[in-house]
């Protein structure tokens, strides 16, 4: 999905639990009631180590009477620990505790972090000259996807739910999907593309919340 002004980030922030939103790499964010989590930069190679996470899960344990934002930048620097630590806090949200990732590539995060979040691209003016965000077999299978006639339609979500990595691909596709539909409605301004938007969007929030995915496949995108 897409925002167009970064002053959307808090009103985006709070309609889940964790949001991740694609920026360019430094883009200042300021946000209401936050604590941050940035890099270490003493480090050879700036990371959010195993212990920095530690101190930042902590300060999400207290009771929030009100909305309260808990920002990591340049979240893609989570090494292997302090990535499965967020996420093991992530699956277990505190009240009124919004988890805001920055980040210049989601495909860097874990596939286990970004099947349970939304995902947000920063629109910007030469957006539709810029190559997909997504993987290309994820592209592929997204154009398949789109013009697939019903018949066509169920032999891709049975090939799809065979990979390794189903649930991942299948999300990943989707926002190639959503991607793919946008430039090609602002290129030719065929409103066939943004009638196509909604099923895409329904068919990754129905595999956020662990739906079957051969099921969903067919009958979000029907």
């Amino acid at each position: 999905m897409f925002f167009d002004h970064l002053e959307q980030l808090p009103e985006i922030a709070q309609q889940t639990s964790c949001t991740v939103f694609k920026l360019p790499a430094n883009t200042p964010v300021n946000l209401p009631h936050a604590t941050y989590l940035r890099p270490d930069s003493t480090k050879k190679t700036p990371i959010i180590s195993i212990e920095q996470m530690r101190e930042f899960i902590a300060s999400t344990k207290l009771k929030e009477l009100t909305t309260r934002f808990f920002v990591i930048e340049s979240a893609e620097s989570m090494n292997d620990a302090a990535a499965n630590a967020f996420l093991k806090t992530l699956e277990e949200p505190q009240l009124n505790c919004h988890f805001v990732l920055l980040t210049a590539d989601p495909m860097l995060l874990l596939p286990t972090i970004r099947s349970r979040v939304q995902i947000y691209y920063l629109r910007q003016t030469d957006q539709l000259s810029q190559p997909l965000t997504t993987s290309e077999k994820a592209t592929t299978l997204a154009k398949k996807l789109i013009a697939a006639t019903p018949v066509e339609l169920i032999r891709l979500a049975e090939a799809l739910a065979k990979d390794k990595q189903a649930r991942e691909l299948a999300l990943e596709t989707a926002t190639a999907a959503v991607e793919l539909l946008y430039k090609s409605y602002f290129k030719t301004q065929n409103p066939k593309f943004i009638k196509k938007i909604p099923k895409f969007i329904k068919l990754h929030e129905s595999l956020q919340r662990n739906g079957h995915i051969k099921l969903h496949l067919v009958a979000d995108l029907i």
